[in-house]
């Protein structure tokens, strides 16, 4: 069974939150159904985050279902610190092209589902980021209509920053919720007034739903800024991510109950119980991200193949008006009618289906209001033990200047959790 080959009108995603105004989901445009597996990510090790340092490549991967085989290009546009397009025009922040066609495209191999992947490296011959800052890549197709769109962030190092992570300091939250602390160290930057020239977003899993910003240093210290508040930079901890490793596609595996093939493969994991009140248990994720990966071929780019993956969550009533989605790095941390959950009366459970390719993938569940307000814990729980990572970013808008420059970034994992 080949997937279908039909295009339709794109509108940009409403605003998703976590009790905050997220700026990037006003940005990003959501692919139509035959656009899958879209990465976009550092080539560094382990590092799933679309984060780099000025220079060092970013990659970006597609797949196109329908049986088209088109011609794609790329337009990049910087944007500020609110998301909102700079004031500067390209010539000032790209050398070369700010958009071109993406050149390096290949059909899918010996697979059920046929696809075209799809692969750009930036900067390249024909592009390079010449500045710091925010920005959004877009994927056009040949009538020069927007494909789908998805943010990415370049900085540089020119200040320290130092990060860590508490447990809440609030009694009331003590064991559910995390507190970021962290320290900018600019002994070699002159900052003339820090609290209008610096700003700060505060990341949890790279998710952008969870960006915490517009916050102030609390105290000065010779050329370090301090952040040391107890309750502007606390998050829910959320449980650890559930998994699921297709990479043995026709068998069931780890997490699998069963495979089936009917046109294309089923994979049908075990129904996952709601863990909102049930103890706390570690065991090793990799904080909501995936990778593509079979075991028949050591060119899962080409190789892998698709799956329709059937998620089941046990639920003896309907939890009433807020939505319940699967919700992970898959489809960059988005809501959409994809992921969201359906309500089986007959067998009490919350079902949703996805075609997604082989690999190992982190997943959890989110429920959502009718305002688009994410909670990570209704379902899940939330306990201060779970292992999160925190990025801290900084960006810096001088007196007189045009755009504002990402000047540090720092990181930590509160499984070094401090007291």
């Amino acid at each position: 069974m080949q997937y279908p080959n039909f295009r339709y009108i794109f509108t940009l995603l409403l605003t998703i939150t976590i009790g905050i105004s997220n700026a990037q989901s006003d940005v990003i445009v959501d692919p139509p159904e035959y656009i899958k597996t879209i990465i976009l990510r550092s080539l560094q090790t382990n590092n799933y985050a679309p984060i780099v340092k000025l220079g060092d490549p970013l990659l970006l991967e597609f797949d196109d279902l329908s049986d088209s085989q088109a011609e794609y290009t790329y337009k990049i546009e910087h944007y500020d610190y609110d998301w909102k397009v700079s004031k500067m025009i390209a010539t000032e922040y790209i050398s070369g092209y700010d958009n071109d066609w993406i050149r390096e495209f290949e059909n899918s191999f010996n697979t059920l589902q046929p696809y075209t992947y799809y692969k750009l490296i930036l900067p390249n011959d024909k592009t390079q980021i010449k500045k710091t800052g925010n920005y959004l890549i877009s994927i056009l197709d040949s009538d020069k209509e927007i494909l789908f769109t998805r943010p990415f962030i370049v900085y540089q190092t020119l200040v320290d920053v130092g990060v860590s992570v508490h447990k809440s300091r609030d009694i009331a939250t003590i064991n559910s919720k995390q507190n970021v602390e962290f320290s900018i160290n600019h002994p070699d930057l002159l900052i003339n007034n820090p609290s209008q020239e610096i700003k700060v977003v505060v990341y949890q899993n790279n998710d952008w739903n969870t960006a915490i910003k517009n916050i102030k240093p609390q105290f000065y210290r010779g050329t370090q800024l301090l952040y040391k508040y107890s309750d502007k930079v606390s998050f829910w901890a959320g449980n650890e991510y559930l998994f699921f490793d297709s990479k043995e596609i026709r068998n069931a595996t780890n997490n699998i109950a069963k495979s089936r093939l009917d046109g294309l493969f089923h994979t049908y994991l075990y129904t996952d119980e709601m863990r909102k009140n049930r103890p706390y248990t570690f065991y090793p994720d990799v904080n909501g991200n995936f990778v593509v990966r079979t075991i028949d071929s050591d060119v899962s780019a080409t190789e892998a193949d698709y799956s329709y993956v059937h998620f089941t969550l046990q639920a003896y009533t309907d939890l009433g008006e807020d939505d319940i989605y699967v919700y992970g790095d898959f489809n960059d941390w988005q809501l959409t009618k994809e992921n969201k959950m359906s309500y089986n009366e007959r067998l009490k459970l919350y079902d949703c289906t996805m075609l997604l390719k082989q690999g190992f993938y982190n997943y959890t569940y989110v429920t959502a209001n009718n305002k688009g307000i994410i909670s990570n814990d209704a379902v899940e729980g939330s306990f201060y033990q779970t292992e999160n990572d925190y990025s801290v970013l900084v960006y810096y808008k001088p007196i007189g200047s045009r755009y504002d420059q990402v000047i540090g970034y720092g990181k930590a994992n509160s499984e070094n959790l401090r007291n």
